[in-house]
């Protein structure tokens, strides 16, 4: 069995091949959770060098996608995790990458949101190390949602 090559690299949202990508996670999350999350989306700032927004690769078909974005001086929250294919470690791949970054930013830990219907996702943040909190920012009233954290070591 072959290893496919994944590509991560960093990118601009608003870039029309990128859009593509975006607009099928939304499609994907309108689908399964009658929201497509893209409200949670609209302060990006490409030339802000605290935020980061990759695309994952596969013989340049793009794949997957990611995003990290600034909370607080010390704290990234995970945005638009994506990945095309489930089991191809892509979304591994672009949160391992999302992680590296965010410590070369300066960013201590990661904070992220996802549905408590979403148990694909939370398995997946769980494995990877990232622990359940109490949730925040605009999340706090929301029952359908869960937060997790992980320190950035």
């Amino acid at each position: 069995m072959t290893t496919e090559k994944i590509s991560i690299k960093t990118a601009n949202p608003n870039d029309e091949k990128v859009q593509a990508i975006i607009e099928e996670l939304s499609a994907n999350l309108y689908l399964r959770f009658g929201s497509d999350g893209k409200n949670s989306f609209t302060d990006w700032q490409y030339d802000n060098s605290k935020f980061v927004f990759v695309i994952a690769e596969i013989d340049s078909e793009i794949v997957g996608c990611g995003a990290v974005r600034p909370i607080s001086e010390t704290t990234g929250e995970v945005k638009r995790m994506y990945s095309k294919f489930p089991g191809k470690k892509i979304g591994q791949t672009i949160l391992t990458f999302l992680e590296n970054s965010a410590k070369t930013i300066g960013f201590s830990d990661l904070v992220l949101e996802t549905r408590v219907k979403n148990q694909e996702a939370i398995q997946f943040y769980q494995k990877q190390g990232y622990k359940v909190i109490p949730n925040y920012g605009k999340y706090k009233d929301r029952p359908e949602a869960i937060c997790f954290i992980k320190p950035l070591k």
